[in-house]
């Protein structure tokens, strides 16, 4: 049985990237939740998480800002076409 401990521990700087990351998951995730079509809902949830998915294995800190900016923007625009959906 392996150990959690042999995993790579992070520093500081990579566990607060990690907070953002997840963060941005979960508040991604409750904005799809609010999608009304449940096939575009669907669709949205499987290219978020394959984004996610694709994008895990950086490690460089400016990469993953970067990421996160584009993810946040992204996040963004999705926000603004719901409420305009609701208009």
């Amino acid at each position: 049985m392996a150990s959690k401990l042999t995993k790579k521990t992070l520093n500081l700087k990579q566990f607060l990237l990690r907070q953002e990351v997840l963060k941005l998951y979960r508040e991604v995730f409750r904005t799809i939740n609010k999608v009304p079509d449940e096939s575009t809902r669907l669709e949205l949830k499987e290219w978020a998480r394959a984004d996610f998915r694709n994008n895990k294995h950086h490690s460089d800190e400016t990469a993953i800002k970067s990421m996160l900016h584009y993810g946040r923007k992204s996040l963004e625009d999705l926000k603004k076409s719901l409420a305009l959906s609701d208009s």
